[in-house]
């Protein structure tokens, strides 16, 4: 009897509310953490990737992303492997030859234009080819959105990283360590000077930021495993909860209701369907280009 009271507030936890997404059991704990990292960001964050960009013009901003995407590639390499993607593995092999030698260490991207585009893997990814379900979604303090599959995966791929175990031997895990942090601190300062108008719209747009955030996230993440169907497998293709069904017209006003936002909070016309027309299909918006790469970072290293 004791044992079965310590689990109660486990199972109360897990309880999805009636209407909850059922993917995300912890709504409540990440609302609160998606609330302190928007306060870390506003204090913080925001004001110091304004401040990156505004000293360091676009090309050297670009040459610092490519570098920090070159000392990667290993990790993607290695995820390509285990995933048995062996022309993707020789693809990636090819792209980190190419940018690390006639790239100068990867401050320029001649492999893309060569045509050895990149092929995105991460342990994540490697768990889910292997049937790991996502399990629940996340909202992690600073890291942002994910779910628990792909924040061990993220971990795995930060610790097992070649370049940075190479590094441990050459100048000692101390240091080596230091370079690590500083090496995740200017690539999450780049991301998000890169994404500042980004996250803006997409809050501006939302009628609720936490759902419209999730729905981007899980929305995409699915795309990346070929969840999707053959038009939601674009990035850009993503569920808006509160947008209008296509072809709306002046005649009929519909009311939508943002996911968690409680009553009502938008109206749009939609037109008059005819009498027994089957149901609409579910609605699915492209959104605009800010939208395709909304929260890229979120997933990636």
């Amino acid at each position: 009897m004791p044992r079965a009271l310590l689990l109660l507030p486990l199972l109360a936890a897990c309880a999805a509310a009636p209407g909850a997404d059922p993917r995300d059991p912890f709504e409540a704990q990440n609302r609160q953490v998606l609330a302190f990292n928007e306060g870390v960001d506003a204090a913080v964050l925001r004001p110091a990737a304004e401040a990156y960009r505004e000293a360091l013009p676009t090309p050297v901003r670009t040459g610092i992303r490519n570098v920090l995407n070159n000392l990667n590639q290993p990790v993607i390499l290695a995820n390509n492997l285990l995933q048995a993607r062996f022309l993707d593995a020789g693809q990636t092999l090819m792209r980190f030859y190419i940018n690390t030698t006639a790239g100068l260490l990867g401050v320029f991207d001649v492999a893309t234009p060569a045509g050895a585009v990149e092929r995105p893997a991460d342990f994540g990814q490697t768990l889910a080819a292997y049937g790991l379900p996502d399990g629940p979604f996340l909202m992690l303090p600073i890291l942002g959105p994910t779910n628990l599959r792909d924040a061990v995966g993220q971990g795995v791929d930060t610790l097992a990283n070649p370049v940075g175990l190479a590094g441990g031997y050459v100048v000692g895990r101390t240091v080596n360590g230091l370079v690590g942090v500083g090496r995740g601190t200017l690539g999450g300062l780049d991301l998000r000077a890169e994404n500042i108008e980004t996250l803006d719209a997409l809050r501006a747009d939302s009628l609720d930021f936490y759902a419209r955030l999730r729905s981007v996230v899980q929305q995409r993440r699915d795309a990346e495993l070929g969840r999707a169907g053959s038009d939601a497998a674009l990035p850009g293709v993503l569920e808006d909860p509160g947008a209008a069904p296509p072809g709306a017209g002046p005649l009929m006003p519909v009311i939508l209701a943002d996911p968690g936002a409680g009553p009502p909070a938008a109206v749009v016309p939609a037109a008059a369907a005819a009498p027994g027309a089957p149901a609409p299909a579910p609605v699915l918006r492209v959104d605009p280009a800010w939208a395709r790469q909304a929260l890229d970072g979120a997933q990636r290293r």
